[in-house]
């Protein structure tokens, strides 16, 4: 059975969450050590030597971790480079704390974040790993159910708070209103319409949601 972790959308074995919680409270448990060494070897291979050459025998070498181990946890190749790259979504793109200020202040913060990182290597490893996903099963629905579900739902909820506190005035549907945002920097990164900056996307961001002065 797998649970799913409230603070990063990951997606882990029962056991893993389980050791997590009864661990003693010096350090982390072995399985979550053990679960973080592959996931960083697998994005770190990913950003440095490309999809193809991300094998799980790679992983395994790399994180001095058996294959067996890998299976244990992933049930295929695809399941565990969508969870790298969402473990270092969290720490790179945390989703906005609510301390952050109004919905609309921590969408456009958010928002110019994901701009910013778009241009460096956190695009380049997102678009091969939805590609990978399509290539391999003929969509991106693993990619959507183990990555971008959560944090879509998430982003999604903060929008539709800021519109019941009144403090966003856009009357959409708060789903429409994160495609919109997100969807059109998506849509700019991946056919090279410029400019895509994090100026650009709080601009986007007051365009959609239409935040109280």
């Amino acid at each position: 059975m797998a649970v799913r972790c409230k603070e990063t959308g990951l997606v882990m074995a029962k056991g893993t969450s389980e050791a997590a919680e009864g661990a003693p409270r010096r350090g982390r448990p072995r399985s979550i050590e053990t679960a973080n060494a592959i996931l960083e070897s697998a994005y770190a291979l990913m950003a440095a030597t490309g999809l193809a050459a991300t094998t799980i025998d790679a992983v395994a070498r790399h994180s001095n971790v058996s294959k067996m181990t890998i299976y244990k946890w992933w049930s295929s190749r695809e399941a565990l480079l969508i969870d790298a790259f969402l473990h270092h979504a969290a720490q790179m793109l945390p989703l906005p704390p609510v301390s952050a200020g109004t919905a609309a202040a921590r969408a456009r913060g958010h928002a110019a974040a994901y701009a910013e990182a778009l241009q460096g290597e956190f695009g380049k490893v997102q678009l091969a790993v939805i590609s990978e996903c399509i290539s391999k099963t003929g969509s991106a629905e693993l990619f959507y159910a183990r990555y971008l579900q959560f944090r879509r739902g998430t982003l999604v909820e903060m929008i539709a708070a800021g519109q019941r506190d009144g403090s966003i005035l856009a009357e959409a549907p708060p789903e429409d209103l994160y495609d919109a945002i997100y969807g059109s920097l998506f849509y700019r990164y991946i056919f090279g319409i410029a400019p895509i900056t994090p100026a650009y996307a709080r601009h986007l961001v007051d365009l959609v949601l239409r935040p109280k002065a």
